[in-house]
Parts: structure tokens; C-alpha cells; sequence
């Protein structure tokens, strides 16, 4: 089963090895260090008792993003109603008319937009394929 040391996961597996797993925010906080001017990533790792390799490993995660902290979820206020809105039934009747296919093809992509189109965001796409 696992303990908690200095904030540490710990966990001994039946074979008596152990491994440690650090929360995102730790790992963040051991690759900012190690980042810092004229630290060195193996100081760095033998001072939180962690492989150099694994402290590149999350330096490379971290420049990708992948260690970033999650906000909080924000919750939005909802109201639920027995009736439908007319508006809305309207909306989608119209939506189910305006509905098609366009298929291009530019010989290096193929492009195939399903449904309603918006112009501009087609444009975007159709310039950047053009480069």
C-alpha cells in the first residue's frame, strides 16, 4: 500500500521495490528549479532524491506544456425548463435545410466540409493548404 512522505507518494510493491510519485505541481517545481541560471540538473535531482534522467524527462514535458496546473472548473448557472423554446426549434429546422457537402480536392489535401460551412473559417483553412 502507499505512505506519504514530504508530500511524496510512496509505494512498495510485493517484491519489496519501492517507487515514489510527486503530484504535477512538485514536478513543476523541481523543473523551474532546475532551469534556473547555472543550476545543474543533477544537483537539482540529488537534492529532491530523483534520477537526473527523470528530471529531463519532465523538463521536456514541462516545455510541452503538459505540466501545467488546471484551474479550478468554473460553474455556470443553468435553468431547466419543461418547454422548448420556439427560437430554438426554429434554429434547428433551418440548420437542417442549409445542410450539404463540399469536396476539394488539391492534389497534395483533400478537403471535405460536412454541413454549414462559415465562409471565413474555410478561407483560413483553403489559404493555409495553398502555401
Amino acid at each position: 500500500m502507499g505512505s506519504v512522505q514530504n508530500g511524496v507518494t510512496v509505494v512498495t510493491s510485493k517484491t519489496g521495490q519501492t517507487r515514489r510519485f510527486r503530484s504535477k505541481q512538485e514536478r513543476r517545481q523541481i523543473v523551474e528549479e532546475s532551469m534556473k541560471p547555472g543550476a545543474s540538473v543533477a544537483l537539482v535531482a540529488r537534492a529532491h532524491d530523483v534520477n537526473a534522467n527523470q528530471v529531463f524527462k519532465w523538463r521536456k514535458q514541462y516545455q510541452q506544456g503538459r505540466l501545467e496546473l488546471s484551474s479550478a472548473a468554473t460553474l455556470l448557472p443553468v435553468k431547466v425548463t419543461d418547454r422548448v423554446s420556439p427560437q430554438y426549434v426554429a434554429r434547428r429546422k433551418s440548420r437542417q435545410r442549409n445542410t450539404g457537402i463540399i469536396d476539394i480536392d488539391l492534389g497534395h489535401a483533400r478537403v471535405r466540409v460536412e454541413g454549414r460551412a462559415d465562409p471565413d473559417c474555410l478561407r483560413a483553412a483553403l489559404e493555409g493548404l495553398m502555401r
